[in-house]
């Protein structure tokens, strides 16, 4: 399976990212390995996650959620 997250920062951001293994993932972001982004960012928390069959189907749902504005994001995750 493949999956987007949104990730929720320390700093009250969101970042959106793509990986086969969400726990794995968010551990990487939250031990400084991950994203340049999440690096000074840490803890973050997912706060959405969504399940796709194939690679590119998730690839380019990343890419819809990138373009979203901050607001539309927020609706999206639900805060």
């Amino acid at each position: 399976m493949h999956y987007v997250y949104v990730l929720a920062c320390a700093d009250g951001s969101l970042y959106t990212g793509y990986t086969t293994d969400v726990e794995r993932r968010v551990a990487e972001h939250n031990a400084g390995e991950g994203a340049k982004y999440t690096r000074g960012r840490t803890p973050v928390e997912p706060v959405h996650v969504e399940t796709f069959e194939s690679q590119s189907a998730a690839m380019s749902r990343e890419y819809e959620i990138k373009q979203l504005s901050r607001r539309q994001k927020e609706r999206l995750v639900g805060e």
